[in-house]
């Protein structure tokens, strides 16, 4: 399914402007919040609801990973984007503009595009580049298992629960699970990138050898997410988490090899369209594996 065909039903176009309820204190809106969503998740009765903030935050970001995708009555959507703006404003946002690139970290580096290509390790969660990639699964709803580590929780987690239902606008439009290699668009909503990048990545069995199909569903997720980013024209940086590399198995070096190679070659043949090409990586073995390319 090509862009127009989804673009409108989830107002792609149109700036995200969160009405936010009358000011409340993070505890209140949080105590607010898990009231109507226990309620709603049939758990009301749970016996015993914590009291430290952080365990509270906890238990409400584990029931909105599990809620499926609806929408929220406006009064508690309001309270609710209170909160993610509140935690945004809180966050160190790191600006991709001001990141050092790959030339100035490897002066040696053989890639063509090493000027506009950044290697940085951090939370993309806050890092405000005009779009982030999203290392989704299959149905492209976001992960349901609740606090699980993976990047598509965490990027759902911060975004907040209009991204499920715009991936599943898009995904009952399509009628079908999302193909490995291909990608989807959305809004960022409470992230501070503007758009997010959904791309399925290739599974490598555990004890499996990595297949030639595996390395060209890779190279096309790369390819897609460019692609799809290329059409929209306020876009003009754009952050890749590390894909198919965390529970779906494909091999950290040979992942990194393919991700920087298939990313130089695009960018070689459109030279004007991109300012920025992040690989985010979290920890320092990612890190390392990316260097060792460069």
């Amino acid at each position: 399914m090509q862009l127009q065909d989804y673009a409108s039903a989830i107002r792609l176009k149109e700036k995200f402007k969160p009405t936010l309820s009358s000011p409340k204190h993070k505890n209140e809106l949080v105590d607010e919040l898990l009231t109507v969503f226990l309620q709603e998740s049939d758990q009301a009765g749970l016996s015993e609801i914590p009291i430290p903030y952080t365990d509270k935050r906890n238990l409400l970001r584990g029931l909105l990973n599990v809620r499926k995708p609806q929408a929220i009555a406006a009064p508690y959507q309001e309270m609710l984007d209170s909160l993610l703006q509140a935690e945004l404003q809180e966050r160190s946002i790191i600006q991709a503009e001001e990141l050092e690139s790959v030339l100035a970290q490897f002066p040696d580096t053989p890639f063509l595009s090493a000027e506009k290509l950044i290697l940085w390790q951090g939370d993309i969660t806050c890092l405000d580049a005009d779009a982030i990639v999203n290392a989704a699964n299959k149905y492209m709803l976001g992960c349901f298992q609740p606090w699980h580590a993976c990047i598509d929780n965490a990027i759902h987690s911060a975004a907040g629960p209009r991204l499920r239902e715009d991936c599943n606008t898009i995904m009952s439009l399509q009628g079908a699970d999302e193909s490995t290699g291909e990608a989807k668009i959305t809004r960022g909503y409470h992230l501070p990138s503007a758009y997010v990048l959904h791309t399925v990545g290739p599974i490598v069995r555990e004890g499996s050898a990595v297949q030639e199909l595996h390395r060209l569903q890779l190279a096309s997720c790369y390819r897609s997410c460019l692609e799809l980013a290329n059409e929209v024209t306020e876009i003009r940086t754009v952050a890749f988490c590390a894909i198919s590399t965390g529970v779906f198995g494909f091999p950290k070096p040979e992942a990194a090899r393919i991700a920087v190679k298939t990313v130089d070659e695009w960018l070689v043949r459109n030279p004007k369209r991109f300012d920025k090409i992040i690989f985010n990586v979290f920890s320092a073995e990612d890190y390392l594996e990316y260097a060792n390319v460069f």
